[in-house]
This record gives structure tokens, C-alpha cells and sequence, in this order.
């Protein structure tokens, strides 16, 4: 598209990710990144930092396959920028709070803040530290947040300009010319969104009882390397030991933001937990969900893997995937596309009955029967997803380009 240009601030593992997708894309005719630092020595450092991945190889072998050579045409020092496969690329080195970025001079009407710094709404473009709100007073008209918002206030709510938005998901909620920063939400809750979301269609709300989800998930660079002493005030000491060789209890905040991209979980009891393993990528959600079920009609895990076989076939783009493959992790790594590959040869149901007091919740009149028993129904779904590349980065993507549509 001719003068699209595409601003990312940062450069880590979402922020080189998202670059190397849009490069690929080609939806974009420039793209920015503001570093704002200087990092090595000189510009040829950085290129080479974007050309290579520990996790998913060269940047050319990825557009182009094993026999494919560089893509890096040309560095310019002066000007601080590299074209990539032809597409330019200028590097911001000079200023590190949003609202000093000057996204305006660089034609950049659309960013992507992939820091993970600027994660609340409600503050003003000129916070102390920064706020997501000072792309908006650079120069951007909308700006894209890869994770979750962490509003601070707890008594404020997100502001009528922001929201959540996951493709496949509640990508209708979107309205143009009220929102101007929009959270991609997290990898964890794109995935189990695209789990949910064919349950909640097919069975209702009213018949789901309780969810339980467990993310085992793949390190992160929050994590350390090796153990360190903890920082001041610092709560959970589990974060200041080794990501190499332990697995690692954390917290994940994927109940919270799933309630916002479906409003229906929140009449639903939902218990999100997640557990850090020594991989590089590639991560597993066991989603447990209990059902009050019908005793003429039981739930079996042939109906669940019916419910995502034809859940898969309504979505023509790719975001839901079964299979009866028996996957590992790395099968999933940079598989394109899919924010939640289910594996359905270990979707399992167990049905219990549960006998109900009557009189004990029967307040006015005898009841005619004491007791009562009501089929409850467990089953348990395994989903996939490469945080990192394969499903989030991508599925960031295709957000991105949704919204520049209303931007160019």
C-alpha cells in the first residue's frame, strides 16, 4: 500500500517478531521502530540482531525457505534506516517516553507498543513515566498495545476510547471513530478465547457450571537466567530464579481479560493458572469445564471434538484448528496462523451425578421431592498456541492491519 507507514515501539521478542511478520505481509510501504537507545555499535548491529532468532532462524529462511539468502538490501548509517526485502525500515534511537517519539515527522498514523510499559488507559499522555496516551500526542492516531491493560486505579474503569479486541473473537465491538488504543489482549487469552468461544456457542452460558484453565507455558524475558537477589519490596520470589531449569508457579491475568472479550464469562466461576517450563516457545492450555448436563443426552468427548470440527470450518481464517495428530511443543512453533490448535485424540468427559437436597434450598412449602440428581458433566480440552510468532504475532497482525484500514 503506498504511504502506509507502520510505527513499533520496541524491539524485543513481540516488537522484532511483529516487524518480521509486516516485512513478510508487505501490507506496510515503511515501518518505524523506535529503539529509543542506543544499542551496539552501529546500525549494521541491529540489522543483524533482526536478521537472526534463536527461536525461529533467520528472518530470510523464514520468508523464503531454506535456500533463500539475505534479505538485508541495504544500511544506510546516516540515515538510520535498512531496507528489508524491500521494504524500508527506520530506526528511532532518541527518546523512550511515548509522547516524545516523534511519530508525526515519521508519517507514522498507526503504532504498535510492543514494550509492555504502557499498559494503562487512564493516564495522561504526560505521566511521570510515560503513558500509552503519548503515541496519541506524537503524532498517532491509534495505537495498538500487545498485552493486556493493567489500570493501576482499581476504582477507575477503561476509558470509552480504549478496548480489548481478539480477532475471531469480538472483533464487531471495534468502532472506528471512538477507539483510539486497542490491547491485543495476551497469547494465553487469544488462545483460550478461541476455546471457549465455540463451548459458549453451542452449549450457553447457562449450561457451563465452572472453568478451570492451566496454562503450561514456555519462559518469557520477565524471567532470569540465572537466580538473583530479589528488588526491593519484590513479593514472589519464584521470579528471581532460573528460568533454564526450574518449572515455575506463576499468576496469569487471562480470567480477567477473557471476561472482556466475552462478556458471557462473567456469570461463570473461572480459576486461571499458569505454570512456567524451561522451553524456548511453544505453550499447552488444559481447559476444564463442567457442564450441567442432560441425563437423556450426555456430553461425550466426540460431541466436544464436533463442537471445534465445525467451530474450525465456520472460521475461514484459520484462527481454530483441530486435530488428531499427537502434537509436542515444538510441532506448534511457528506454525502460522492458529491462536488455538485443539488436540482432540485427548479431549476426555467424565459424568458424575450430583444429588441435591431439596428441602435445604426449598424455602417456601414442602417440596414433592426430597431429593433431586442432576448429571454433571467434566471434560477436559488440550489447545496448543506458539506464544510468541506462530499464533499471537500473527494474530496481532491481522488486528494491526484491520485498524489501518480506518487509519490510511
Amino acid at each position: 500500500m503506498a504511504n502506509t507507514i507502520l510505527g513499533i515501539n520496541g524491539l524485543g521478542r513481540i516488537g522484532k517478531l511483529t516487524l518480521w511478520h509486516h516485512i513478510g505481509r508487505k501490507h506496510f510501504s515503511k515501518i518505524v521502530v523506535n529503539l529509543g537507545r542506543k544499542v551496539g555499535n552501529s546500525l549494521k548491529d541491529v540489522a543483524f540482531y533482526i536478521q537472526h532468532d534463536s527461536t525461529y532462524g533467520r528472518l530470510h529462511n523464514y520468508l523464503y525457505g531454506y535456500k533463500s539468502k539475505s534479505v538485508i538490501e541495504k544500511i544506510d548509517e546516516v540515515e538510520s534506516t535498512i531496507v528489508i526485502d524491500g521494504v524500508p525500515v527506520k530506526i528511532l534511537t532518541e527518546n523512550r517516553n511515548p509522547k516524545d517519539i516523534k511519530w508525526e515527522k515519521e508519517g507514522a498514523k498507526l503504532v504498535v507498543d510492543t514494550t509492555g510499559k504502557f499498559l494503562d488507559p487512564t493516564l495522561p499522555s504526560d505521566a511521570k513515566d510515560g503513558s500509552v496516551r503519548g503515541h496519541l500526542e506524537s503524532g498517532a492516531y491509534k495505537v495498538l498495545v500487545s498485552a493486556p491493560f493493567k489500570i493501576k486505579d482499581k476504582i477507575k474503569e477503561t476509558p470509552d476510547d480504549a478496548v480489548t479486541i481478539i480477532m475471531g473473537i469480538n472483533e464487531e465491538m471495534y468502532d472506528s471513530k471512538r477507539h483510539q488504543i486497542i490491547s491485543g489482549a495476551s497469547c494465553t487469552t487469544t488462545c483460550l478465547a478461541h476455546m471457549m468461544k465455540p463451548l459458549l456457542d453451542y452449549f450457553g452460558a447457562e449450561r457451563i457450571l465452572s472453568v478451570s484453565m492451566a496454562t503450561v507455558h514456555a519462559v518469557t524475558a520477565s524471567q532470569q537466567v540465572l537466580d538473583r537477589v530479589p528488588k526491593t519490596n519484590a513479593t514472589d520470589l519464584r521470579k528471581i530464579r532460573s528460568a533454564m531449569n526450574n518449572i515455575i508457579l506463576t499468576s496469569t491475568g487471562a480470567a480477567k481479560t477473557l471476561a472482556q472479550v466475552l462478556p458471557e464469562m462473567r456469570n461463570i466461576g473461572f480459576i486461571a493458572q499458569s505454570v512456567r517450563v524451561p522451553i524456548i516457545t511453544g505453550s499447552l492450555i488444559i481447559l476444564v469445564v463442567a457442564f450441567r448436563d442432560e441425563e437423556d443426552n450426555l456430553i461425550t468427548g466426540d460431541l466436544i471434538n464436533k463442537i471445534y470440527k465445525e467451530a474450525e470450518e465456520r472460521e475461514k481464517r484459520g484462527y481454530l484448528l483441530f486435530t488428531d495428530d499427537q502434537k509436542v511443543s515444538t510441532d506448534i512453533v511457528g506454525f502460522y496462523g492458529p491462536a488455538a490448535i485443539i488436540e482432540g485424540s485427548e479431549t476426555h468427559t467424565r459424568t458424575a451425578m450430583i444429588t441435591l437436597d431439596i428441602s435445604k434450598v426449598c424455602t417456601i412449602g414442602a417440596p414433592s421431592v426430597e431429593k433431586l440428581q442432576v448429571p454433571v458433566t467434566q471434560a477436559v480440552i488440550y489447545g496448543w498456541y506458539d506464544n510468541e510468532l506462530g499464533s499471537y504475532t500473527n494474530m496481532l497482525g491481522d488486528l494491526t492491519v484491520k485498524v489501518a484500514k480506518d487509519v490510511y
